[in-house]
């Protein structure tokens, strides 16, 4: 007899299973369908020794002090900030756009003021922007949208910009500086052994029992209290209302037999090619070898599920089955899948924590391991990571 049912094993399950066994002293049993924890961020070494992320790159970056802490339990952490350039008439320039892009490809001297005005002369603005293809109009002006961003979003999505809610590209910046990092997050870090070291970590405790390779159907019927489902909510349902959409992706993984393969950790490929973007571990994970190994991106429809298709049809078929998942009792859904939307993973441990919190507040057991943070990694592995 188990405590609490966690369905998968990905970062909201992890986190959720950690709290409920270390708090509680109950048990916990975690299933997920995959051969593997760590969900979509799972890494692994390839079969030339090096460290790769099997379903893409995964870049930890949070300005939230407390996910910092309470990660830090199971991982030390490498300094990383990420950057990424994109392939763009002939030239590969700063992405997201920064004063070195417009300067590069427009051959001009501007400073920061001059892009300001720059930009501002090109954006065209109609109201409040309805679609992806708004946003970004309304930001750079067309010439701008039309090389860095429509061919990059019909090949990401399979829908046009303009056919595409705005939040698909409202979290692209631009920058009137020369600041060249993907991300402004104040703590930006890879864990230092890995995202499944980490996981390891996380579930390694005497009250959770692990079953990989299971479906939730198969065990379903197991005596167990409340039930955590993080997989994709229409599923749990068998589709009463039609499947939701999501975007998945083909990975092509090739090892090469130079040091460094690309001047960036990622290039995107707004407009050639049927591939997004290629991405180098190496940058990532910090592995020094003599080979590298790289992916490509190939969006497509089907398979399994990683992005919802941001369009208001699809949110309004999602909350037929929100209002259905409120309407059953024991089951709580959470994660990207579970509440069908694109999370970063600090977000997704933030609502883990909250949830976890929810149910523990009537009860809490004295815990071998602190609420939020201080049972730290090993000392020796920790390098100096300043956090704000």
């Amino acid at each position: 007899m188990f405590d609490w049912l966690v369905v998968g094993a990905g970062f909201a399950g992890s986190v959720l299973a950690e709290r409920l066994a270390s708090q509680r002293g109950e048990r916990v049993l975690v299933v997920d369908r995959r051969e593997h924890v760590g969900g979509n961020a799972f890494d692994c070494f390839d079969s030339a020794g090096l460290l790769i992320h099997r379903y893409g790159p995964h870049i930890f970056h949070t300005n939230a002090a407390q996910i910092v802490d309470y990660l830090s339990q199971f991982t030390a952490w490498r300094p990383y900030e990420h950057r990424v350039l994109a392939a763009v008439d002939g030239q590969l320039v700063p992405i997201p756009i920064n004063l070195d892009t417009i300067n590069r490809l427009y051959g001009l001297e501007l400073d920061s003021q001059g892009m300001e005005q720059f930009l501002a002369e090109r954006a065209e603005t109609h109201g409040h922007p309805r679609t992806a293809e708004d946003v970004v109009v309304g930001t750079v002006g067309r010439e701008l949208y039309e090389l860095f961003f429509r061919g990059y979003t019909r090949k990401q999505w399979g829908l046009d910009p303009s056919q595409l809610d705005a939040t698909v590209t409202a979290r692209v910046p631009t920058r009137c500086s020369r600041d060249d990092r993907y991300f402004t997050d104040t703590f930006q870090a890879m864990p230092l052994h890995g995202y499944t070291r980490m996981f390891e970590q996380l579930l390694d405790h005497p009250d959770i029992k692990l079953l990989l390779n299971t479906d939730y159907e198969e065990i379903k019927r197991l005596p167990a209290g409340h039930v955590f489902y993080t997989g994709p909510i229409d599923q749990f349902f068998r589709l009463r209302f039609g499947p939701l959409p999501y975007r998945s992706i083909d990975f092509r993984f090739e090892t090469h037999d130079v040091p460094t393969f690309q001047p960036a950790p990622v290039v995107n490929y707004p407009n050639e090619h049927r591939y997004t973007r290629i991405t180098e571990f190496r940058y990532l994970t910090g592995q020094e070898h003599h080979r590298t190994t790289v992916v490509y991106e190939f969006p497509r429809d089907g398979g399994d599920p990683y992005y919802p298709v941001p369009r208001p049809e699809n949110h309004e078929l999602y909350n037929r089955y929100r209002k259905l998942a409120e309407q059953t009792p024991g089951v709580t859904f959470l994660g990207r899948l579970g509440t069908y939307r694109y999370y970063n993973m600090d977000q997704v441990v933030a609502q883990a924590l909250k949830t976890a919190d929810r149910h523990l507040q009537s009860s809490r057991a004295p815990d071998s391991r602190p609420p939020l943070a201080k049972r730290s990694a090993t000392a020796s592995d920790r390098p100096a990571v300043a956090v704000d």
